[in-house]
């Protein structure tokens, strides 16, 4: 059972299943634990370690045992979010923890990746059970509905779910009137029905401009 201890802190109760996460996310246990290190290509969450552009590697541990496991990265919010057999779309570096049950995979971003400077791929989870995701200050959930879709700025893109499309349109920024834009802004367009999760910071990449 995931549960969060403040907003920083994600705690998860065992009883003999597992958790996967975040490598070095882990503060503190009790109980008996099991550590396992995963890395490199493949099925299942071994699929979101790879950005193809830079060619990063994000590792992921298994947890397995009786007792309370704590996790947090680097004093980032944690949100919470509920998969019923739906599929979540997340960037990898805004995974902390899944459900060991959860099916986790990559999948094509194209342009929003490359300009974003984050690689082509982005991380999908799906299946039954919860996942924790991370934000640069508390994330907000912003619905898409058919009669209004959604326009987000590239840096501030955490995740997205539900029967929802993807398509990039160019535009501005606020750093573009600020005089910061180095070239054309991109922003994605999302329309259908669904959520969308976005954060109150921009990554400190190239986003938008490329």
């Amino acid at each position: 059972m995931f549960r969060l201890q403040g907003s920083r802190v994600l705690a998860v109760d065992m009883t003999g299943d597992a958790v996967k996460a975040k490598n070095g996310s882990m503060v503190a246990y009790d109980g008996q634990m099991a550590f396992k290190r995963l890395t490199g290509g493949g099925d299942g969450l071994r699929g979101m370690v790879t950005r193809r552009l830079t060619g990063e590697q994000m590792t992921v541990m298994e947890v397995r045992g009786q007792g309370t496991c704590w996790f947090a990265d680097r004093a980032s919010e944690i949100n919470l979010v509920e998969l019923r057999g739906d599929k979540l779309f997340v960037e990898s570096s805004n995974v902390l923890a899944t459900d060991g049950g959860l099916r986790t995979g990559t999948s094509f971003t194209g342009l929003r990746g490359a300009s974003q400077g984050n690689g082509l791929f982005t991380t999908t989870v799906e299946g039954h059970g919860q996942a924790a995701i991370i934000s640069d200050g508390p994330a907000v959930v912003l619905r898409v509905a058919p009669q209004f879709p959604l326009v987000v700025d590239p840096g501030a893109y955490i995740a997205h779910q539900g029967n929802v499309r993807q398509s990039f349109q160019s535009g501005v920024t606020f750093r573009t009137f600020l005089g910061e834009g180095g070239g054309e802004a991109f922003q994605i367009r999302f329309e259908g029905d669904g959520l969308v999760y976005v954060q109150p910071s921009e990554r400190n990449t190239i986003a938008g401009d490329v």
